[in-house]
């Protein structure tokens, strides 16, 4: 696995340890790479559903959950606020959506559904310290809600890319208008999801 390197736009430059003061909690991309994050099988059809649904723009994180067979059982996304630098900052918006659109899996002893993160910004699909502290709370947030860790997906200008897996695309991007998923060519029926807007029935796009 390969990983590019950015400074974050949002990072300042006084550094304590090597890394900024209040960026603390981030998962470096070996510690990520390490992590063991299943991959998925249809990113693109993932990433399609999820930019169709919530037409995420920089700023917008969407997190999402799927069941054992990959479909979307519940996802919400909210804009990242200014103050929000830290993981544990990043962990607890993370949480408390997750909350409201799904209930916790703690009582289970092996997690059985896979939470994703689709994360809009500016910048390339280089990773950043921003992109770290997002891994590390995506991955604490999974633990306290009884789920698996699952992929972290960065959007841009220049497309999508799955941080750690090295498949991306050029479509969708930030600046790429939303397909309408219920008016797509070839799309299958999944059960209802439940988003942060109420349960909304979600069609799922076969591409590959």
């Amino acid at each position: 696995m390969t990983f590019g390197f950015a400074s974050s736009a949002a990072a300042p430059t006084g550094r304590a340890g090597g890394r900024p003061s209040h960026l603390v909690r981030i998962l470096e991309p070996s510690e990520w790479a390490a992590a063991g994050i299943p991959l998925l099988r249809s990113p693109r059809e993932i990433v399609g559903g999820l930019h169709s649904r919530h037409r995420p723009v920089p700023g917008t994180a969407v997190v999402a959950v799927l069941d054992p067979e990959e479909r979307l059982v519940a996802s919400a996304s909210f804009a990242r606020r200014a103050a929000q630098e830290d993981g544990w900052e990043f962990r607890n918006a993370l949480l408390a959506h997750l909350r409201r659109v799904i209930p916790h899996d703690l009582r289970r002893r092996t997690p059985v559904r896979t939470a994703v993160l689709l994360y809009c910004r500016e910048g390339d699909e280089r990773w950043t310290e921003e992109d770290g502290a997002w891994m590390w709370g995506l991955r604490d947030a999974c633990t306290l809600h009884g789920l698996r860790c699952g992929a972290y997906i960065t959007l841009t200008a220049g497309g999508w890319q799955v941080l750690g897996e090295g498949r991306g695309g050029r479509r969708p991007n930030s600046r790429s208008a939303p397909v309408d998923l219920a008016s797509s060519a070839g799309h299958a029926t999944t059960p209802p999801a439940r988003s942060g807007g109420g349960p909304v029935a979600l069609h799922r796009t076969a591409a590959r």
